[in-house]
């Protein structure tokens, strides 16, 4: 199923932790809204492919993962994501859309390792940057 021009339910419910993976009604609407006001206008402002590393997560899958017990991947809100430029990534996503939660995820001062953002009805636009487990604010 077609959430957008570029992103896929699959690709927003993908695991490898071999379990089920499926959103309910409400899960699902918060996909496509994440898709609809992030993932695609990033996709078309950045140009390239951007990969889900992780959307979607039952409590099953969240539980295997060690993800957040308040995790917004299991309400459909969130989005690990990746590319060929994670800063540029974080840097649009910072900048020019609406967003929920953006965390600048583990690597260095250059670049993050991934990008995890999150988008839903009452859009906090907090950024935090994940360094060796802990999250701190930034500006």
């Amino acid at each position: 199923m077609k959430l957008t021009n570029n992103f896929t339910l699959s690709e927003l419910t993908h695991t490898n932790t071999g379990l089920i993976n499926e959103p309910n009604a409400q899960q699902l609407a918060a996909l496509k809204e994440l898709a609809v006001n992030v993932l695609q206008p990033l996709r078309e402002k950045c140009g390239f492919n951007i990969h889900v590393n992780s959307g979607f997560r039952n409590l099953q899958v969240n539980t295997k993962v060690k993800g957040s017990k308040t995790s917004q991947h299991m309400k459909g809100e969130a989005a690990d994501i990746t590319s060929e430029n994670n800063k540029l990534l974080f840097d649009i996503i910072r900048n020019e859309l609406e967003f929920d939660q953006l965390i600048w995820e583990n690597g260095n001062d250059l670049q993050p390792l991934w990008v995890h953002v999150s988008y839903s009805n009452k859009n906090r636009n907090k950024f935090l940057r994940m360094k060796n487990g802990k999250y701190f604010k930034i500006k």
